[in-house]
């Protein structure tokens, strides 16, 4: 399946390019004794993983529906989507932890430490740079595909390049405190691994809070629910709209129609016509893989009165 060859590529190159960041970022923050990129080193780790997560979910979320997941398996990439976020607010926290230790334990360094810091400035500066490039191409491929799963890991992404930039900005600024004899200035280093944390925790809880909403089968946005109304407005035969809903699964979504039409209508008729109904909504959103229609009888007697009190399994008597 082409869908899941190209997810499996992004998620594979992510997944490598992470444990090389890592390994990278981690050795070099220990050895120049930099907060900053040991705390992005850390966080790259946590990509790592994400990535792997990924990588299952998209395995699991392009199976076909089965007898005991007859709406699919969508839904697995949004829970590899929860998963991430819970992995990031782990680590942000941690980050923001050993950070926090480190102003207090704080040492001086000498003008002997600016090469080590020198190395740590170029390995936050090249951690950006690919990271940004891997962020484009991931989230280009995720629009295409209609992917959250893979939309989480562009995010994820994305966090690293502003984890990086700030990695490099506390560094860079430590550097001039140590070459200047400004000892205040050295603190910028830890200063930027809490900045890097906080920046974790905010892009966890954005991608956490559109996970849960979506597990919890949140209505599609109004823009999207208003187009279905025009579009189910614009078939021939349906009288009245009494309800629709929508809701992702994931990379695809599911749609409730609730229609009146004339309860003079052959079985024939309304099956015709929820077809057209059906594929109206369907060449028009292509993530829409299944519409269930049910139909109201309408009666029109009484010239234009209306009656209102029947329910949406009621007749609708005008």
């Amino acid at each position: 399946m082409e869908r899941e060859r190209i997810s499996r590529w992004v998620g594979g190159v992510s997944t490598f390019s992470n444990i090389l960041l890592t390994a990278v970022k981690c050795i070099v923050g220990i050895w120049a004794g930099s907060d900053a990129l040991f705390a992005d080193g850390i966080h790259s780790a946590t990509d790592s993983l994400a990535s792997m997560a990924v990588l299952g979910a998209i395995s699991i979320s392009n199976r076909p529906a089965d007898e005991d997941h007859p709406y699919g398996h969508g839904k697995a990439e949004v829970i590899a989507s929860a998963v991430v976020a819970v992995v990031l607010i782990l680590a942000g926290f941690d980050v923001i932890y050993s950070s926090t230790k480190s102003i207090w334990h704080h040492q001086q360094t000498g003008s002997d430490s600016v090469g080590m810091e020198s190395w740590a400035l170029w390995a936050a500066i090249v951690s950006l740079v690919i990271k940004e490039i891997l962020y484009r191409y991931t989230i280009r491929k995720a629009r295409m595909l209609q992917s959250q799963a893979l939309e989480a890991l562009a995010e994820d992404h994305r966090s690293d390049v502003w984890a990086s930039l700030a990695a490099a900005i506390g560094i860079g600024i430590a550097i001039i405190g140590i070459v200047k004899n400004m000892p205040l200035l050295t603190y910028a280093d830890p200063v930027a691994g809490i900045l890097v944390g906080l920046l974790i925790l905010y892009i966890s809880y954005r991608m956490g809070y559109g996970a849960v909403q979506t597990l919890m089968e949140r209505n599609a946005p109004p823009e999207f629910i208003q187009s279905l109304e025009d579009l189910v407005s614009s078939v021939t035969g349906v009288e009245r709209i009494d309800r629709i809903r929508a809701r992702e699964h994931g990379h695809y979504i599911l749609v409730d129609v609730r229609i009146s039409v004339l309860g003079t209508l052959t079985i024939q008729e309304g099956h015709d016509l929820s077809r057209e109904v059906k594929h109206s909504i369907m060449e028009k959103h292509k993530r829409v893989h299944e519409v269930l229609i049910h139909l109201n009888p309408y009666y029109k007697e009484n010239g234009n009165k209306e009656d209102d009190s029947g329910s949406d399994d009621e007749p609708v008597i005008d």
